[in-house]
Parts: C-alpha cells; structure tokens; sequence
C-alpha cells in the first residue's frame, strides 16, 4: 500500500492589524507597535513586503515583540489615533499612481516611502526609519528599538549599538 503525504508549505506571516486594535491590544498586554507605512505604488514598499516581512525570522520576531501595523499613507482609512479622527480629505479614488498624503502621515512625519515606525508601549512615535531593509537590515532596528535603552538613546548610543550589532537574521 502506498501512502502520499501532503506537506503544505506556507510562509511565515506577520499577524498586521489596525491602529486601533494595537493600541487597544497595548491595554491588555503592553507592546511596541511597528508600522509599515507604504503606498501602492511604491516599489521599495512592494519589495519590502516580498523580501522582508515574509522572511520567517522577521515574522517570528515582529509576532513576539510588536502589534504590526499596515498603514497605507496615501490611503482613504479613517484612523482613530490619540481620540482625534484622520483622513485624507483630498484622497483621490481613481488614481493609481501617487495620492494625497494620508494626514496622520503627517503626524508621524512620514516623507518617504517606506517608512517604518516604531511606537512605545502608550502609541507614542519612538523613530521613523525610511527605506528599504533586508531582514538583517530590519533585525537591528527591531531588537533596539524593542530594548529598554531606547528610552535613552543618543547619537553616540546608536553608533555604538549598530557598530557592535551581529545580526541573526537569514536574508
């Protein structure tokens, strides 16, 4: 008798959410929050989504450690943030390419695409970091920012953590 098993395959996910469900997830159980914050046409966004957020590593680290956050900061979304309402009230449904900027965009300082925002545990913005990362790239801003010297960080601080930083990642 001959017996096939079936294997499925699936890659890691990160498990993204709302705004509004992190913040209210913080109340439970205190984490960080991590943001993508993209837009459709961007191609580092796409890439970043294919290449790093797949990447099982980045997932696993990124579930453990942080409420991720999808955030499309050309987008239409209403968001709830801090008990005031953003929108984006010169959004243009038809368009396909660049948009109007998302107002909480502007609340977090977003000015290129991707930017990847790190808040603490009360939604408070920590840093935006812009730019594609491999996951390597990513490790060392997940793991710091996650850290309790993030509280105290300097310029000299950074240097130092990034210059002695050995990444565990696998591109």
């Amino acid at each position: 008798m001959l017996t096939i098993y079936s294997i499925s395959l699936t890659a890691q996910e990160i498990n993204w959410m709302t705004l509004e469900k992190a913040i209210e997830a913080q109340k439970t159980t205190p984490k960080k929050i991590f943001i993508d914050a993209y837009t459709i046409w961007c191609g580092p966004c796409k890439m970043l989504d294919k290449n790093t957020f797949h990447n099982k590593d980045v997932a696993e680290y990124v579930n453990k450690n942080y409420y991720a956050v999808k955030f499309n900061a050309e987008g239409n979304e209403t968001i709830n943030y801090k008990g005031v309402k953003y929108t984006n009230p010169n959004f243009k449904p038809n368009t396909s390419g660049r948009n109007s900027s998302h107002q909480l965009s502007g609340v977090f300082g977003i000015r290129a695409y991707p930017t990847l925002l790190y808040l603490d545990e009360e939604a408070n913005l920590i840093a935006p970091i812009t730019g594609y990362k491999t996951p390597s790239q990513l490790e060392l801003c997940l793991k710091f920012y996650n850290s309790s010297d993030v509280k105290s960080i300097t310029k000299e601080s950074w240097e130092s953590y990034a210059a002695n930083f050995t990444p565990e990642f696998k591109d």
